[in-house]
């Protein structure tokens, strides 16, 4: 009897991610952390990631290992100076845990909120920094994935370069997928990570930081891992990352990015993105699903949509999924029940009608 392989596991999350055959072929190798070829690694992955930022000649990129939480904790703690004050622009789960990291490390911080299924609204930021000078640094989420909302970074960040203070982004689920350009906008730091729109494996995050501001945070740090200004010097000095690097993510992300420039940048991966969105929310429509946000809020990311009660069940159709290789996300709303089903990651059209048809099949048995 000859068995049918099972096709291959879908990860429509904010991460981890579906990854190519020749990004996980990357992992395969060992690498000596201190050995010539892998400083020339780092070398280029910093060097990669900061023209992907859009910072070459003003940014310089620090590697960390982790996950992405890791990089915005490490600006925040690095780069809000110990006698400054952080504005945080909160509209979902993520804004809410940069206040939570000021908390713990003991930064003065101010938080402005919106709905989840509201944009930051730069108007009201300017208002907020003009009525309170001792506001040194803004943090804001690009892409607020517990909905999928696209916060409108560059008018935000016109704003805050206008009232003279530093804004840092949280980049995570937008890198690699949607541009941003660190020099022209003025960024104070991009912060990401090696999966989601790069597409490489978790298990590094990196923050794009303004070189001249960098250099200015020594000693700053609330911590001695997650030091950006110690970790940077190190990089320059020596190439070498100051603990114990994650070796094979650093080869898979570098594999990854070499798949991102074949694919035509950006641009091109982002106009994938759009399309598997574009064919992701008509085909939940057609079968009676809503989206949480209008159109015009969406990235081509993420897309929560509402639980539209019984006898949906998403526990059940979670379960069914992943019995088929598909992994979906349930919802992080804080006001109604909803789950999400990711666009991003190395997948194509014939992968999501996979999912649709999934779903579809799920639906009618319900």
């Amino acid at each position: 009897m000859i068995s049918t392989p099972h096709p291959r596991t879908l990860l429509l999350t904010p991460g981890p991610l579906t990854t190519s055959e020749a990004t996980r072929a990357a992992l395969g190798r060992d690498w000596g952390s201190r050995d010539d070829d892998f400083i020339a690694l780092t070398a280029r992955l910093r060097t990669r990631l900061t023209a992907l930022a859009g910072g070459a000649g003003t940014h310089e990129t620090v590697l960390l290992a982790g996950s992405g939480t890791f990089a915005v904790e490490a600006a925040l703690g690095t780069l809000v100076p110990r006698d400054g004050r952080a504005l945080v622009l909160v509209n979902g789960a993520y804004g809410r845990r940069m206040v939570e990291m000021l908390r713990r490390m003991g930064r003065d911080h101010v938080a402005l909120e919106w709905d989840e299924d509201r944009p930051v609204d730069p108007d009201a930021v300017e208002r907020a920094l003009l009525a309170d000078p001792a506001i040194t640094d803004v943090a804001v989420v690009q892409c607020e994935t517990t909905s999928g909302l696209l916060n409108p970074v560059e008018r935000i960040a016109d704003v805050v370069r206008r009232q003279g203070r530093r804004l840092l982004v949280d980049a995570m689920s937008a890198f690699g997928a949607l541009p941003i350009d660190a020099s022209r906008l003025g960024l104070c730091a991009v912060m990401a990570s090696s999966n989601k729109g790069l597409e490489g494996v978790p298990g590094i995050s990196f923050v794009v930081a303004e070189r001249a501001h960098l250099a200015r945070c020594a000693g700053n740090a609330h911590s001695l891992s997650l030091d950006l200004h110690a970790q940077a010097e190190g990089f320059r000095g020596n190439g070498q990352w100051r603990f114990t690097p994650p070796v094979q993510v650093a080869a898979a992300l570098d594999a990854a990015l070499d798949q991102l420039e074949a694919e035509g940048g950006i641009a091109a991966r982002g106009a994938r993105y759009a399309a598997l969105h574009r064919m992701l929310v008509d085909g939940m429509e057609a079968l009676g699903f809503r989206c949480f946000l209008p159109p015009d809020l969406q990235a081509p990311i993420i897309v929560t949509f509402r639980d539209p009660g019984p006898p949906f069940d998403f526990a059940a159709l979670y379960a069914r999924l992943q019995a088929e290789g598909i992994v979906l996300y349930p919802g992080k709303l804080t006001r109604e029940p909803s789950f999400r089903i990711g666009c991003i990651g190395a997948i194509d059209e014939a992968d999501m009608r996979r999912v649709l048809d999934a779903i579809a099949r799920a639906a009618r048995s319900a």
